[in-house]
């Protein structure tokens, strides 16, 4: 064990306020140089077009603080890993209160952008999990965000700011009681406004997790799990057999809870089939240790920068565009956009997971859902091929333009197309320009729509 780690685990706060001097005394420094993120690893999918920055390495943030079981919460630093952080709280019976897909996630970054699983259904996205966050701003400054403090306008206003508004440093959320098994069942649906109209039956039931896949028109998979003590067996997907396949196949199973809380990593839900990773025998060569979103992730972006699947598909005589979406539209209109999505593009599975109606009292500024109504997020990712050429981003702005129509919004996380008014209206720039000017008057940070739209 390195000193550092010795003395973390001796006095984790005394390590994290050390910490915490080095990075202010790093940043002030650095005078009034642009401002970006050091990074070892990133779940955005949005190219970037890099410029001189001083870069704030935050890589170190990554403890947990303290667990209250009692209370039900957890004290982490924001560049901890939601694998970590599972890994910390399961042996004291507890989890994170929505613990993100994929397990190289960091608690800052999902809740600077905007973080769902299957407990969403109860507990909201990520940000509605947490109950104060430290800020490190732009000049400097550390700032304790609370719901009812001075800084409530921050802890209101960072979620979807990506970095924009500062860095959460420090973060205290949720945690919700374990225990030792998950029991799945699958719910199967030939026909969409059943399967949704089941879907909302579920949510004001007795389930602890609700998440659904659709196959195709015909063909949708509603997954209904709750926690229990005893299984009579437990699937492992974590190596041969691919969880979502058995979603066609089962219509009941159990795993244990860390697997069950892990079961789209191993395959990226089923994206690890654009990699071969589904075959057999490239499987059996790739091994246990590369089955991963992590794995998967590097070979994504040595892709990104070579062009590979772009150059082959052009010598088939296709043209391609990258559509990685996730996106949240009111229940009531979920229906009209599965419609259009298996209409206009073409891309299956979908994920579907239903969140939480917003309470009016918690209203996050640059991701607003309309109080008291439920909405479904759905989740597509993959390339749309044509054998006629269009203009760059089409098929991603008919799915803006479309989430727009039915009251729905994107996450920013990846390629966004929004003219600039589109998007003020999108996201309430006009309130973003209020914080932006309290928490970050010099500009050292990019603007949200130069980042996100922009690419900065």
């Amino acid at each position: 064990m390195s000193a550092e780690a010795r003395a973390a685990s001796a006095d984790p706060l005394a390590a994290h306020a050390s910490r915490r001097a080095q990075l202010v005394a790093s940043l002030r420094s650095a005078g009034d140089a642009p401002l970006g993120l050091a990074r070892s690893t990133s779940n955005l999918f949005r190219d970037r077009a890099e410029s001189p920055k001083h870069r704030v390495d935050l890589r170190e943030f990554r403890h947990v603080l303290a667990i209250d079981v009692g209370a039900g919460w957890v004290d982490v630093e924001g560049s901890i890993r939601y694998e970590d952080l599972v890994a910390a709280t399961l042996p004291k019976g507890l989890m994170p209160a929505v613990v993100p897909q994929l397990k190289t996630i960091t608690v800052g970054g999902a809740a600077a952008g905007v973080g769902i699983e299957a407990t969403s259904f109860r507990q909201g996205l990520v940000h509605d999990t947490l109950l104060e966050f430290d800020v490190l701003l732009p000049d400097g400054r550390i700032v304790t965000c609370t719901p009812r403090n001075e800084h409530r306008d921050l802890f209101f206003g960072f979620p979807n700011s990506y970095g924009t508004l500062g860095y959460a440093i420090r973060l205290r959320q949720r945690t919700l009681p374990v225990r030792s098994a998950v029991r799945v069942e699958h719910r199967r649906h030939a026909d969409a406004s059943r399967f949704f109209d089941d879907l909302a039956r579920q949510c004001e039931g007795a389930a602890d997790f609700v998440d659904g896949v659709v196959f195709g028109p015909d063909e949708l998979v509603l997954s209904v799990a709750r926690f229990v003590d005893d299984a009579p067996w437990l699937s492992d997907y974590t190596f041969e057999r691919i969880y979502y396949r058995s979603l066609r196949s089962r219509e009941l199973d159990y795993l244990s809870a860390h697997d069950y809380l892990w079961r789209w990593d191993t395959d990226w839900f089923w994206c690890s089939k654009n990699l071969g990773a589904q075959n057999p025998v490239l499987r059996r060569l790739l091994g246990r240790e590369r089955l991963n979103s992590r794995f998967y992730t590097r070979v994504m972006r040595w892709n990104a920068r070579l062009g590979l699947t772009r150059r082959l598909a052009r010598l088939r005589g296709r043209f391609t565009e990258s559509v990685i979406q996730d996106v949240d539209i009111p229940l009531a209109r979920a229906a009209d956009f599965l419609g259009f999505l298996l209409r206009e593009i073409g891309i299956l599975p979908a994920w579907i997971c239903p969140i939480r109606p917003a309470d009016a009292s918690m209203r996050f500024t640059l991701y607003p859902l309309e109080p008291g109504v439920r909405y479904v997020n759905f989740g597509f990712w993959d390339v749309v091929e044509r054998r006629t050429r269009h203009e760059a981003g089409h098929f991603n702005r008919l799915v803006e333009r479309e989430v727009m129509r039915l009251g729905g919004i994107k996450s920013l996380y990846s390629d966004s197309f929004f003219t600039r008014d589109e998007f003020a209206l999108a996201y309430r720039m006009d309130e973003y320009a209020a914080l932006k000017a309290r928490y970050d008057p010099g500009g050292r940070a990019l603007g949200l729509y130069e980042k996100c739209v922009l690419r900065g």
